[in-house]
């Protein structure tokens, strides 16, 4: 869905908050948007959630929400802990 409708600040931030992560935690760091743009470079949290709203492709994916719990399902054995 995000990545043809984008999230809100305040969605992401409660799938990061499910997550129980840091923002950088679900950035794909290997893409080359964030290697050539981005990488080497410190950021707060919310300036890296506001990178993750304008770029949606660096969200790593999937993450699955279940209720207030969420994982990144990779793998999908993931998907247990929060069942």
């Amino acid at each position: 869905k995000y990545l043809n409708e984008s999230l809100t600040k305040s969605e992401l931030s409660s799938i990061i908050e499910k997550l129980n992560i840091k923002p950088i935690e679900i950035v794909r760091q290997k893409e080359t948007i964030w290697t050539e743009k981005f990488k080497g470079k410190d950021f707060s949290d919310d300036e890296i959630m506001d990178i993750l709203i304008l770029h949606p492709n660096l969200i790593e994916r999937p993450i699955v929400v279940n209720g207030d719990k969420a994982v990144i399902a990779r793998p999908a054995s993931n998907i247990e802990a929060i069942l």
